[in-house]
């Protein structure tokens, strides 16, 4: 009733503005109260919708008044062309994972979960006790807190067979998300002008640290069941790559999971090349049927780079990510960590903490596995109903996606554009590849909000793909 109210008296402040000349005084607030029958509450917000439209700029202790237009002239920015140059490297576009769309539209594009699938309450209490310590005022050691740092180590130490050593806490450096520390991996371990050996489709945001930091990609192609290990392994000897990134568990964007036999080739490929693999645990939390053992528990070499991320799981506000390595390539992440970011927030790390050693977060995490099956199953079956041309690439066991084929000949752009013209947003699979695209993909996340729209939003699919192939 409130927000009806402001609206109201937004409205037809609005009007009144109209006709007033620029620096006119508005009615005080006593004033307005009297001549809309509202409390100074309602018309305070009505007045901060009116500022924050840039109509209206308030003075305290004097009132509010009609702001001067400001004569528009265009921006001459031509200046700066000379200054920067070319770039040396072609960035990708930013991907439409992280549009931000209104809540009235289908949204199957995101890469992250649902609210609702969140602890938020104990994400919430966390930020009241942390907000209380000493993480509110102090510096935290450019390497982590060491409860973090010990947190990080025991959780993949705890996977770890007999006679493998587990990770120290302090093989642990903990960054501000998992995408600043690919960005710190890449530069620090592969180097700019280097290779640096992925899998085809990889996860956009890791192509996009490589560029960043000057390394070059080798793809290799990788499928449900991920890459062909022989296929890895060439790769590594004809491009003298010496490090490989990927993704064992729920790839991002094709929720593939090696199995056993698979990890350990693809381990074997790497000892044989003297390299190490960057082993993105994104979706360690997200386990669906069965719990994900990445393959640094086989590994205490250090030819293994461990980076397990807590910004998805916990909060997309609370951006904490662990990086395990062990050996001289730990010092050499360091202190590209402390180039990059001097250290992580305290409060953030704090909270992280928090949350993660509370017992409601493992009762939190196995209802968080029931909700994502019968999301998946969901739209796999409107899928089946509404869009039958569509075929998924397999059922995955965990992550928040399913990747999509398109039938041949699908223009996808095309496709994207109808889908959004009806109400539904999707994400081209385009920009998963690192090379050119072996085929019409959507990626479709199974973990966002309003799953019961996921029927409608596989016919508006289907409907588009069958008005392209009646064409």
């Amino acid at each position: 009733m409130n927000d009806d109210s402001s609206s109201r008296i937004a409205a037809a402040l609005r009007e009144w503005i109209k006709g007033a000349a620029p620096g006119a005084r508005l009615p005080s607030t006593r004033e307005l109260v009297a001549r809309y029958g509202a409390s100074p509450v309602t018309v305070q917000k009505a007045l901060r919708t009116l500022a924050a439209q840039g109509m209206v700029e308030s003075r305290p202790g004097v009132g509010t008044f009609v702001r001067a237009v400001r004569l528009a002239r265009p921006n001459d920015f031509g200046w700066q062309t000379a200054v920067l140059g070319s770039p040396q490297t072609r960035l990708p576009r930013m991907s439409a994972a992280l549009r931000t769309v209104p809540n009235d539209v289908i949204a199957l594009h995101s890469g992250y979960p649902d609210r609702e699938l969140l602890p938020e309450r104990l994400v919430r209490a966390a930020f009241t006790r942390a907000a209380r310590g000493g993480g509110a005022v102090s510096r935290p050691p450019t390497a982590g807190l060491p409860e973090l740092q010990a947190w990080f180590a025991a959780e993949l130490g705890s996977v770890m067979p007999v006679g493998v050593a587990p990770p120290m806490p302090s093989d642990v450096v903990v960054f501000p998300g998992s995408q600043s520390g690919l960005s710190t991996v890449f530069r620090s371990v592969v180097g700019a002008g280097r290779p640096l050996v992925v899998e085809s489709p990889t996860y956009w945001g890791a192509t996009l640290a490589a560029a960043q930091a000057g390394v070059r990609v080798v793809p290799v192609p990788s499928g449900a069941t991920g890459p062909d290990p022989e296929e890895v392994a060439r790769a590594l000897e004809r491009s003298g790559a010496r490090a490989f990134y990927a993704q064992p568990n729920f790839a991002n964007p094709t929720g593939a999971r090696w199995s056993p036999d698979v990890a350990g080739r693809v381990l074997d490929a790497v000892h044989a090349h003297g390299a190490f693999l960057i082993e993105d645990d994104w979706a360690h939390d997200f386990g669906i049927e069965g719990d994900p053992v990445p393959v640094a528990a086989r590994d205490d070499g250090g030819h293994v780079i461990h980076l397990r991320s807590l910004t998805k799981s916990v909060s997309s506000a609370v951006r904490i990510a662990g990086v395990v390595a062990r050996g001289p390539a730990r010092e050499r992440i360091l202190t590209g960590a402390q180039a990059e970011s001097m250290y992580v927030s305290g409060i953030l790390q704090a909270v992280a903490l928090d949350v993660v050693s509370q017992p409601a977060w493992r009762t939190h995490l196995r209802s968080l596995r029931q909700q994502l099956a019968a999301r998946r199953d969901l739209l796999l079956g409107a899928l089946r109903e509404h869009a039958p041309t569509a075929r998924p690439e397999s059922v995955p066991q965990g992550g928040l996606n399913l990747w999509v084929r398109m039938p041949d000949g699908t223009d996808l752009t095309r496709l994207v554009r109808d889908c959004e013209s009806a109400g539904v947003v999707v994400a081209s699979g385009d920009e998963w590849f690192p090379a050119e695209p072996t085929g019409a993909y959507l990626r479709l996340n199974y973990s966002g909000p309003s799953p019961g729209a996921f029927p409608e939003g596989a016919r508006v699919i289907g409907q588009a793909l069958a008005r392209q192939q009646a064409d």
